[in-house]
């Protein structure tokens, strides 16, 4: 049995990690950077974040790799570098993972490898010029490289058009005929994503793509997030429901970006989403491991 289904297996909810970005830019990354370079040149500092969050006591961690497909990295320059980067970001998420385990000892419960997968960043045809091709193309390239560094599932996030996410659900199976593929769309206030797909049509559509688990994340907070779930759960009750919202609706203070939310708030939507039907929570931007640990102590009491 491979590890997702081990995970999976056990009861209660499963804890999933928070912000990547935040926790390295308070690391030094510097705004505008690429995270992923990170991957090569400063991989201790990468694996002192999942380190973090394994301590908070995440059990599904995504790879710093969500920028990591071809088009995204051509931005940077990088687009030559795309295997190393992405096979860079599972390996040392494995080790890290490898690595806690063996000191936890007998009994810690399974963690895996999710292979983070990011919108290009284009807009798909006919409304913008991506190709489905195309884009099916770069997404089994970048699936492909994090599966052969070590991902154990490929979870496709922040996503918009359901266009899109049938191309990383049909270039993530160009790579690999049978690994799990978890999905996450983005809500805004107005409850839809940002080309209008509302979350109980993005439920429904996302089982019929075959998604082991799927649900929301990022967003403007868990009170968006908390919507969204409850949708989907009415529109596909069996599915397996990922929740991982902002700390909060992002504030400007000083150039900075700031999220205000606090372990007590995140972990009572934690509480929240687990009783409208998530079972795979976690945060994405501004969540720290201090604020999963909340998290997790709350919907594991």
């Amino acid at each position: 049995m491979n590890r997702w289904q081990n995970l999976i297996n056990r009861p209660g909810v499963i804890i999933a990690d928070g912000a990547m970005g935040t926790m390295l830019q308070e690391a030094g990354l510097k705004p505008g950077d690429p995270p992923m370079l990170w991957n090569v040149d400063q991989p201790g500092r990468v694996r002192a974040v999942h380190r973090a969050y394994l301590e908070a006591g995440a059990r599904i961690l995504l790879t710093n790799t969500f920028n990591g497909n071809r088009f995204r990295l051509a931005g940077h320059g990088l687009d030559n570098r795309e295997d190393e980067l992405n096979r860079a970001g599972a390996q040392i998420l494995r080790d890290e993972i490898v690595d806690y385990l063996a000191k936890a000892g007998p009994g810690t419960a399974e963690a895996v490898v999710a292979g983070d997968i990011g919108p290009t960043g284009e807009i798909m045809a006919p409304l913008g010029r991506l190709l489905f091709d195309d884009a099916a193309d770069a997404f089994a390239q970048q699936a492909g490289s994090l599966i052969a560094g070590g991902a154990d599932v490929i979870w496709i996030e922040t996503m918009a058009d359901l266009e899109e996410v049938r191309a990383a659900v049909e270039g993530t199976r160009r790579a690999s005929a049978d690994i799990p593929i978890i999905v996450t769309m983005t809500f805004d206030t107005h409850g839809r994503t940002m080309m209008g797909v509302k979350p109980e049509n993005a439920a429904t559509r996302l089982v019929d793509r075959g998604a082991a688990a799927l649900g929301g994340n990022c967003g403007n907070g868990p009170d968006e997030m908390l919507a969204a779930i409850t949708k989907m759960h009415a529109a596909a009750p069996g599915a397996l429901l990922v929740a991982k919202p902002n700390a909060g609706m992002p504030e400007f203070v000083d150039g900075a970006t700031v999220y205000r939310a606090t372990p007590e708030m995140m972990a009572q939507s934690a509480i929240q989403l687990r009783d409208a039907g998530a079972r795979i929570i976690g945060g994405c931007c501004g969540t720290t491991p201090e604020l999963i640990a909340a998290m997790a102590q709350a919907v594991q009491a």
